[in-house]
């Protein structure tokens, strides 16, 4: 993916992400830039992207929710997946205002998703470029995503879709099926990583 977005820009985000939680779980109101307000302005931030918003304690997943496109404009797009991700995510129960003193946001905006053409399931783990592409899976009414970040936990393609196939509620070997659809999307995340 080219680089969209600059790090001052994540960087806004990331700052909105954190001020959101904050104004909903009662925080620390200092942390919150007395700009982000003015920053948020930008015309970059009026795009209809979809995003993901990721919460991580300890480098252990706490909530991560998001949206395959945007139908808002991002700024709105990423207040709503941080409330969701902090509070509605159904692996885990709703975060702590003691527990966002701890947390680590990474935000991921994605391109738009499109149609991905193989052959065959090994044209399929062929093609897949692993760190690089998100996947979706479609078959059906069943649909799962994996961010590109998921590849370094499951760094073979098998492995990968298998587990795609499992998240969405279908036998593992589902992605060799011919009527699966599957769609990849690139994206270009900022993280806090230990504010």
């Amino acid at each position: 993916m080219s680089e969209q977005f600059t790090q001052e820009q994540g960087q806004t985000l990331l700052d909105l992400a954190r001020a959101t939680l904050i104004h909903k779980l009662g925080g620390d109101q200092s942390k919150i830039p007395e700009d982000l307000d003015e920053r948020l302005k930008e015309p970059v931030f009026d795009q209809k992207l979809g995003t993901f918003v990721t919460l991580h304690i300890h480098g252990n997943l706490r909530g991560c929710i998001g949206s395959l496109t945007g139908e808002e404009p991002l700024r709105n797009n990423v207040r709503n997946n941080a409330m969701n991700a902090a509070l509605h995510d159904p692996r885990f129960p709703p975060l702590t205002s003691r527990e966002l003193e701890e947390v680590d946001i990474e935000i991921s905006v994605l391109t738009r998703p499109q149609p991905f053409k193989y052959s065959s399931p090994q044209d399929l783990l062929n093609w897949l470029r692993p760190g690089v592409d998100g996947v979706i899976l479609k078959k059906g009414m069943a649909q799962s995503t994996f961010l590109p970040q998921v590849w370094e936990q499951l760094p073979q393609a098998e492995a990968f879709l298998s587990n795609l196939c499992l998240k969405a509620g279908l036998p593992r070997d589902a992605w060799k099926q011919s009527d699966v659809d599957i769609m990849t999307y690139q994206v270009q995340s900022f993280s806090e990583k230990g504010h």
